[in-house]
């Protein structure tokens, strides 16, 4: 009897089907000789420090470093403490049953990092010491599945894979619990999350968001000429930029009254534009965040959606090119594809035995190759599952296609001794643009089709205008900006040798930057704003105590992610890492100790229901400190963040000003005051309408 551990009941019961397991039983099926039982995500985990005899926020028992590291069975939390999650609990109970009737294991966690690390914890647990092998697939198809279980691994050949996954784990732990506990010491009031990857991120937002916020937009004028020739009109630009208006005006005149400019330049090139590669996970976050406005998490759930559903291969993959050995499986899946009628179109401008072979990259492809779909059509999909499998199916169809050839004409003209520039763009060969008819990138400067002009020759200036320019701060991040700034960490580096070490390594992988995102949100520490990313006055004053500091050194972070790199590759050793981390955590957290938050002022508030105590203003909630009174106001109503001013306004008032943007259940934004009565209990009040209980 052979036991089969995957990641989710879904994908357990799709093995158990092929297999022939189709007996249900209270957590696993069994039969054909197998028993195949799954997880439920993360069962166990590194123990948290009450496991440790640390109990509270304790100065003196800072750094903790555990020796050795326990792993307890995943809690969550109840009232005020952590207890063992039951569920956990069950379905471990059950794996441990299965593995003890059975003679050896087939891993089928997810094949990569975390799930590797998922079976590994669950099996150390248990203490088991039975052998295992791997199944490594790329898709839940029937086709790839039964391939995988032709070519099981062996498990010993995943324990590189193992250790980084472990590595990981531990440096999170070591930075995140010595550092959160160490600032939220320091700083004397609320509690402060600090970690590995989510603090260099939130640097990222905040350090963007103040040079934003400090830039000194300055005013700037350019003279736009239009012309006409041989029925086409086109415009030039300056390329002196005046500070002065009138100088400006003056200029305009002065050309208007030569009525010509002469062409000085004629340069025409020929630009070859290369197919874009596959998605890997990041580059679908961001696609989609673009094209979409999806969070990166709900790419990486609706990918996910689509890969247990068989429609496209693993979702969490860091690669953009696939096997030599794929190549010959391209063609029937892009001919499936004209059943689509999204993709049909496309389909018929695939030039047929001329596919682009870019994709292809033995060395390349890492634990898993680019994002491709399967050779199973949808026929039922979701709006937004629609949105990202065509995505995916149209990359395909653009990496398989030529390159886009252009030629691109820049022209010189000068009127009245001021140079003009303008571009011309021809496209020779749609290439890969054609697939969806676009012919530049939406940050590119458009192009315009320009006729024949030559050296010396004159044009009429048919009208001319005074352009007000202004200087543009550096962009706020949208979460595509930001996926693009994780995932390039080492390309923002200033030491040069760093940066050449650094070139390809981001902070966070491409499975783990979209909850690293959220874990932000869920901290009140971003929020957003349209498509921006904004910091909270909670995140600005976390950035504010760690900015100088290593922990939020994106270089530093970076840095890491390579050494867990090479531990998984076999090329560096864990101890040496975790070492490295314990030393590490212990520096920060002397730092940290030191470092206090600068708090604003808070004011003195009495409790609106008993009129005795003060109140307790906290990051998230406003609350009188006598129990028998209990008096409580979220920070938070409706997703919009209430200021100290706005609690004061309440509690002293009885009235906040027009709180704006909130929203209701039903997901629609409105407008409100918030109203206290002589009973202390809060409630809407609307233009025009009565006030509305909340």
């Amino acid at each position: 009897m052979k036991a089969i551990i995957a990641e989710k009941p879904s994908v357990a019961r799709e093995i158990a089907t092929l297999l022939g397991a189709t007996e249900k039983r209270d957590g696993y099926l069994t039969g054909n000789g197998y028993e195949v039982t799954w997880a439920l995500g993360h069962l166990v985990g590194l123990a948290m420090p009450e496991d440790y005899g640390v109990s509270g926020f304790q100065r003196e028992a800072l750094p903790i470093l555990p020796d050795p590291f326990i792993l307890t069975v995943r809690k969550i939390k109840k009232d005020k403490s952590c207890v063992p999650d039951s569920g956990a609990l069950k379905q471990l109970k059950i794996i441990e049953q299965v593995i003890g009737r059975c003679d050896s294991i087939i891993v089928a966690t997810d094949a990569g990092r975390e799930g590797e690390l998922i079976f590994r914890y669950i099996y150390e647990y248990l203490k088991c010491r039975k052998p295992f092998e791997r199944l490594w697939i790329s898709s839940l198809t029937e086709k790839a599945i039964k391939q995988g279980f032709d070519n099981l691994k062996a498990g010993s050949e995943f324990d590189g894979l193992y250790r980084a996954g472990q590595g990981r784990s531990k440096a999170d732990w070591l930075v995140g619990i010595n550092a959160s506990q160490a600032l939220s010491i320091s700083a004397g009031r609320g509690v402060y999350s600090l970690g590995r990857v989510q603090t260099p991120t939130l640097a990222l937002i905040c350090k963007r968001y103040l040079e934003n916020k400090d830039f000194a937009v300055k005013k700037y004028f350019q003279i736009q000429l239009e012309h006409r020739k041989e029925f086409t009109d086109f415009k030039s630009l300056s390329k002196t930029k005046w500070d002065d208006r009138k100088l400006a005006d003056d200029t305009l005149k002065s050309i208007l009254r030569i009525g010509t400019a002469t062409v000085t330049a004629v340069e025409t090139k020929t630009v070859t534009e290369q197919p874009p590669l596959l998605f890997d996970l990041t580059g679908l976050q961001k696609e989609a965040n673009k094209r979409a406005f999806y969070t990166a998490e709900e790419t990486l759930n609706i990918a996910q959606s689509l890969y247990e559903k068989k429609f496209i291969t693993y979702p969490r993959t860091g690669s953009k090119y696939i096997l030599e050995d794929m190549w010959s499986e391209i063609p029937a899946l892009v001919r499936n594809l004209e059943a689509r009628a999204s993709c049909k179109k496309a389909v018929g401008k695939v030039k047929w035995g001329r596919f682009n072979k870019r994709i292809v990259n033995d060395v390349k492809v890492t634990d898993h190759h680019g994002l491709l779909i399967t050779e199973k059509i949808p026929s039922e999909l979701t709006a937004h599952e629609n949105v990202i499998y065509d995505m995916i199916a149209h990359r395909l169809l653009e990496a398989l296609s030529p390159a886009c050839t252009k030629e691109i004409t820049d022209i010189g003209l000068q009127a009245l001794h001021y140079d003009f520039t303008l571009k011309g763009c021809k496209i020779l060969e749609a290439g890969w643009r054609g697939i969806k008819e676009k012919f530049t990138d939406e940050d590119s400067e458009p192009v315009q089709e320009l006729p024949e002009l030559k050296v010396g020759g004159e044009l009429k200036i048919k009208e001319a205008s005074v352009l007000e320019k202004k200087t543009k701060p550096p962009v706020l991040y949208t979460e595509a900006g930001l996926l693009s700034a994780m995932e390039n960490a080492g390309k923002e580096i200033d030491n040069e040798d760093e940066r050449k070490a650094l070139k390809d390594i981001g902070i966070g992988t491409p499975a783990t930057r979209a909850s690293i995102i959220e874990t932000l949100f869920k901290r009140d520490y971003i929020r957003r704003e349209k498509k921006s990313l904004i910091p909270t006055h909670k995140g600005l004053q976390v950035y504010g105590a760690v900015k100088d500091k290593k922990i939020a050194d994106v270089a530093m972070t970076a840095e890491w992610e390579m050494a867990l790199q090479k531990i998984e590759n076999n090329e560096a050793d864990a101890g040496a890492f975790q070492c490295e981390m314990e030393t590490y955590a212990t520096s920060i957290t002397r730092e940290l100790l030191d470092t206090g938050i600068a708090n604003e002022k808070q004011p003195e508030l009495t409790c609106p229901k008993c009129k005795s105590r003060q109140l307790l203003i906290w990051n998230k909630v406003v609350k009188c400190p006598d129990e028998a009174c209990n008096w409580l106001q979220f920070r938070t109503v409706c997703g919009v963040p209430l200021s100290v001013a706005d609690i004061e306004s309440l509690v002293t008032k009885g009235k906040t000003s027009l709180i704006k943007g909130m929203k209701s259940n039903s997901g629609n934004k409105f407008n409100a005051y918030i109203v206290m009565n002589d009973k202390a209990e809060t409630s809407f009040e609307f233009d025009n309408r009565k006030p509305k209980r909340k």
